[in-house]
């Protein structure tokens, strides 16, 4: 990218990527940017472009101490109201990217915040259990269509209901819409909400569109953000959508676990030590170790890459994903598969090419199945099948 300074305040960036030019203008956060932020061209009509995080795991291999790092940076920047200073705070974590994200700083902000309550949900792109749930769009996604599953347990429930703040979190806000819509679908269920935070790695909305959110929202609406902007995308040729991303089908079951966060977690999840001491004394000294989450499944994942890192492995974390991208900029290498979750639809593995790690562990939330079981080929990898958070299967690979 090219960088030029302008009016002393901020500082001006460009890019030509394969699909358009786009332009940013960085107000805060631009010396992290490119350790933050990469950018990249998308294979999807919609939006020709991809702010890339690096400290997601998603899309860029990352170290799980940079990533435990960028979660409390984000929980930091959740505010005390004072009106509901003890009401509980729900935290929603938006399907895929940044499932993984949110769930990081619902558990940062309980770490930072001992004694007070909180919930925790995910949206998702699949139906589990019998439930209610709340359906919304993400107009832009390759994949629209999410649904957030209301919580089954009693306790979660009133947390639910008690609680007067909801905090959103994503890897990047370039419109709001989505937030803006899940917000409204939340109110409906809950009156009683009094606050909105949005917790983002990058914040491309704009200083306009940022002083007018509280507005917009319709109650006080604040933002935190590790990078804050503005872009603007001209389109050149933009490529035809890839095949469906999503084929939702309420009747099909599949196997996405309903233990890890879609229905309500009041705490933070448990890391299999064992399972890590176990396979830190496997590694010989100097091997690279990538942890690798499927899908949705992203922070029991992280939490193994993190207790590997204790043990002095070197090791990073990411996770495979049905978004679309070019092999351009900050991707350099892309693989696709079938999915584990039995949809049918295309998924993408980027960054990573078989033979770059010694060892590769492969996690999955769904039972094992043929296309687990052929990306584990690939890779050279082991499966590793979660049935709770600390209790995981080793998956001898066929």
């Amino acid at each position: 990218m090219n960088a030029r300074s302008d009016d002393g305040l901020s500082i001006g960036r460009s890019a030509e990527l394969p699909t358009g030019l786009l332009e940013l203008t960085l107000h805060e956060g631009a010396h992290e940017l490119d350790a933050l932020l990469g950018f990249a061209a998308r294979a999807n009509a919609k939006r020709g472009f991809l702010f890339l995080s690096k400290v997601l795991g998603k899309h860029w291999p990352v170290r799980p101490r940079d990533m435990l790092a960028v979660h409390e940076r984000l929980a930091t920047g959740v505010p005390v109201t004072d009106n509901a200073a003890d009401a509980p705070v729900l935290f929603i974590a938006m399907a895929e990217t940044a499932v993984g994200l949110g769930q990081g700083v619902f558990e940062a902000w309980l770490r930072a915040n001992p004694g007070r309550e909180a919930l925790f949900l995910q949206t998702t792109r699949y139906r589990v259990g019998s439930g209610p749930l709340l359906e919304f769009e993400e107009a832009h996604s390759h994949a629209p269509r999410q649904f957030l599953h209301l919580p089954q347990g009693e306790a979660e429930q009133a947390l639910l209901h008690r609680a007067r703040s909801i905090v959103l979190v994503d890897d990047e806000a370039s419109t709001g819409n989505t937030f803006l819509n899940l917000t409204q679908a939340c109110r409906r269920l809950n009156p009683g909400i009094e606050h909105v935070h949005l917790a983002v790695i990058t914040d491309f909305m704009g200083q306009a569109a940022n002083a007018g959110l509280s507005a917009r929202f319709g109650l006080p609406t604040t933002l935190g953000a590790l990078i804050s902007g503005a872009y603007r995308f001209t389109p050149g040729t933009l490529p035809v959508d890839a095949a469906p991303a999503q084929r939702y089908d309420a009747k099909a079951e599949r196997g996405a676990s309903t233990r890890f966060g879609r229905t309500g977690m009041a705490r933070a999840l448990r890391t299999p030590e064992a399972l890590a001491e176990r396979l830190a004394a496997g590694f010989a000294p100097g091997e690279k170790v990538l942890v690798l989450g499927t899908g949705e499944f992203m922070h029991p994942s992280t939490l193994l890459g993190a207790a590997l890192e204790r043990h002095g492995v070197d090791v990073v974390v990411q996770s495979t994903t049905r978004s679309p991208i070019l092999t351009w900029g900050a991707v350099s290498h892309a693989l696709r598969f079938p999915d584990n979750y039995g949809e049918g639809v295309a998924n993408y593995l980027y960054n990573v090419a078989p033979g770059q790690y010694q060892h590769v562990l492969l996690c999955h939330e769904t039972a094992p199945n043929d296309a687990l079981h052929a990306l584990a080929r690939q890779l050279g990898a082991r499966l590793f099948h979660y049935h709770l958070e600390d209790d995981v299967e080793e998956v001898p690979v066929c």
